[in-house]
């Protein structure tokens, strides 16, 4: 009697806990937003290992032994892709040794190649500063293309483990209608926000979503650093105008502070990336603070 009492509470506690790590497959993800739409799209039936911490920018992260251990026990690496992680991604995969998850196989998936992009110059040119010649690699930043790279993630996933596809599908329908809920909501906050000035090219995709005027960068040129000459340009280019400027936490503040001064703007250095570990209502409350941050000034 007291075996089977004893049986039937692994069994439950098994059940509990969904399935055993032998069975689920195993991602390696690029950024924290990366690990986040996996792990939502996957559910139970995914264990997700995050490779870049979400205070770094992933531009300019070097490869390194844990990466390469991620990679070499994955099943699917998620990367953000368009050449955001060109400088240590393919660097890792090479070290990893996993042909599962080379560049081309069905173990590999890019964010950007899943959905339209903004900023397609077509061809690299360092005199423009450090393009990206395929576009704008920063989709995650726009609620919609996420929940497209969601979709075609379900179906990658479905293809790796067919017996969960339906799964798979639900989870980013359970996503997708998540973002379609609460799109009229910012759209709403924002519109009748006088516009943004930005650091990087990066949080263009939520300007560009909700249709806010963007007044520019505080780079003169992508990966350069602002410096005299073109700030005291975007001053006097944006005198008569109204706005707020905005940065992620890990860009330094010392451009927003110089336009701060000058015409009174106030700016914000914000979070774009979910916390570690982060779910779909992290993701979100990334986007709220940046749309409150874009109405502040109409407020």
């Amino acid at each position: 009697m007291f075996k089977r009492i004893l049986a039937t509470a692994v069994l439950a506690t098994a059940l509990a806990a969904g399935p055993a790590a032998a069975e689920r497959l195993q991602v390696a993800a690029t950024t924290t937003n990366m690990a986040m739409i996996t792990q939502q799209v996957g559910g139970d039936h995914v264990e997700v290992t995050n490779m870049a911490p979400p205070d770094r920018d992933a531009h300019y992260l070097e490869a390194r032994p844990s990466m390469m251990a991620a990679l070499r026990g994955a099943d699917l690496v998620v990367s953000v892709g368009a050449e955001l992680e060109e400088g240590w991604l393919p660097a890792a995969i090479r070290g990893a040794n996993n042909p599962d998850v080379q560049i081309g196989q069905d173990g590999y998936f890019e964010a950007a190649a899943q959905v339209e992009l903004i900023g397609q110059t077509g061809h690299a040119d360092r005199a423009r500063g450090d393009v990206h010649p395929a576009g704008n690699p920063h989709v995650y930043l726009d609620p919609v293309r996420m929940a497209e790279v969601g979709q075609a993630l379900a179906s990658r996933l479905g293809d790796l483990a067919p017996e969960h596809a339906e799964h798979f599908y639900s989870n980013a329908d359970d996503f997708q209608a998540a973002v379609e809920e609460r799109l009229p909501g910012w759209e709403e906050r924002v519109a009748d926000a006088p516009g943004v000035l930005v650091f990087h090219a990066d949080i263009d995709y939520l300007v560009h979503r909700l249709d806010v005027p963007l007044h520019g960068y505080l780079e003169p040129l992508p990966g350069v650093p602002p410096t005299a000459r073109h700030l005291r340009r975007l001053v006097n280019e944006l005198a008569d105008e109204r706005g707020v400027t905005l940065f992620a936490d890990f860009q330094p503040a010392d451009g927003a502070r110089f336009i701060e001064r000058e015409l009174g703007w106030s700016y914000y250095s914000l979070p774009t990336q979910v916390p570690v570990d982060g779910d779909a209502d992290d993701y979100f409350a990334v986007i709220d603070e940046l749309v409150e941050a874009i109405a502040s000034p109409a407020s």
